[in-house]
């Protein structure tokens, strides 16, 4: 069985086809502890730090985390390490907050729609460079219209000053990430659609789809009507809800994604982190792990007992690292409530995808589980 020794800081752990992903012993990393000690206006106290884009930046580790305000409302903050897992450093107030006159907006982008369509809150940013470009896809919510949400585009080069650019398509979308090069003289992104008018799972919440552009920043995408990975069907742990997570990243043997997964239970509904291996020329073809690289668990949200809990069972990311090793950073939320880090190894994930596999389209699995494969 494959087995790798990756190093986080001074720990030295193994992971392998049992345990992709190694938890870092002192998480959380960063919490609304930490934020409020910088935020100190109470209107901007927070109850919440959680699933964070993650980008290096000036020889730093960047997070840009989301936070509920103690209203409700989320924004979103920056936080900067010079090792990517301890001594973050909190920008003095939020990054982006939603959307006024007075911001930064790109030539042609309707300010006022945009204004209106973000006024319930700013969520859960994916972060892509290309060049020294970084792209940030987020969820903008609607204040008065229940569950609108319509994920947006933003761009910066120091994460300082943001420049706004709108929705990526016209139409609801709950997770959009963007691949960091271009594939065959265009750019490609995973689709996962929302719903305003069904519940939180099953029906479209199932489905990614993949989508093209010839530029990023003209919010102009040709969605593959079909989806490339499709679950709802067989017992799974991605049976009930499915979304694109971090933005993929090359390895040798294909674009790898870490994704979530969502199955419904008598008690909830689970997040989990699954993982896909995408051809790299043609990132429709995928090889879809059936098994979970992370699940919940207690360890995920560590918090002083007057601390508050936003959604227990929960395991969420939006962004990873690569390190030049072949390592893996993946930085998630735990309970939707602080971040944590876990370390796993691209061998790893991607022994998974090719042996343990099912289909993304059926569900079928690829193995068989009296032990012989098939």
């Amino acid at each position: 069985m494959i087995s790798k020794e990756v190093m986080l800081k001074d720990h030295r752990m193994i992971v392998d086809l049992n345990c992709p992903v190694a938890r870092f012993l002192h998480n959380p990393v960063l919490t609304a502890k930490e934020v409020n000690q910088v935020w100190q206006n109470p209107g901007l106290q927070v109850t919440t730090v959680q699933n964070a884009g993650i980008a290096l930046h000036g020889g730093d580790t960047v997070m840009l985390f989301r936070s509920h305000l103690r209203c409700g409302m989320s924004v979103l903050g920056v936080a900067r390490s010079s090792n990517g897992v301890d001594g973050w450093r909190v920008e003095p107030r939020p990054a982006m907050v939603p959307a006024a006159e007075g911001d930064a907006f790109a030539p042609g982008t309707d300010a006022g729609a945009l204004i209106e369509n973000e006024s319930g809150g700013v969520e859960d940013p994916r972060i892509t460079q290309i060049g020294d470009t970084y792209y940030i896809t987020y969820s903008a919510y609607h204040a008065t219209i229940k569950n609108r949400v319509r994920v947006s585009l933003a761009t910066t080069h120091d994460f300082s000053r943001f420049m706004r650019h709108g929705p990526v398509l016209e139409r609801d979308m709950r997770n959009v990430v963007v691949f960091p090069e271009p594939i065959g003289g265009r750019y490609a992104g995973l689709f996962r659609p929302n719903d305003i008018t069904s519940g939180e799972v099953g029906g479209i919440y199932t489905q990614i789809k993949l989508g093209w552009t010839s530029s990023v920043e003209s919010n102009r995408w040709e969605i593959r009507p079909e989806p490339i990975m499709r679950t709802g069907a067989g017992p799974s742990a991605f049976s009930d809800k499915i979304g694109p997570g971090a933005p993929p990243f090359r390895t040798a043997k294909g674009w790898l994604s870490v994704f979530h997964g969502v199955r419904t239970t008598m008690d909830g509904n689970p997040y989990v982190l699954g993982v896909a291996l995408h051809d790299l020329a043609d990132p429709a073809r995928v090889k879809m792990s059936s098994i979970p690289i992370l699940f919940p668990s207690r360890a995920d949200c560590h918090v002083e007992d007057v601390a508050y809990t936003h959604v227990p069972q929960v395991v969420f990311t939006c962004g990873v690292v690569r390190r030049d090793d072949g390592s893996i950073l993946i930085y998630y939320g735990g309970n939707d409530t602080v971040m944590n880090v876990g370390v796993t190894h691209e061998d790893v994930l991607i022994a998974l995808c090719e042996s343990y596999g099912q289909d993304p389209l059926t569900g079928h699995l690829k193995y068989d589980i009296r032990g012989h494969r098939s």
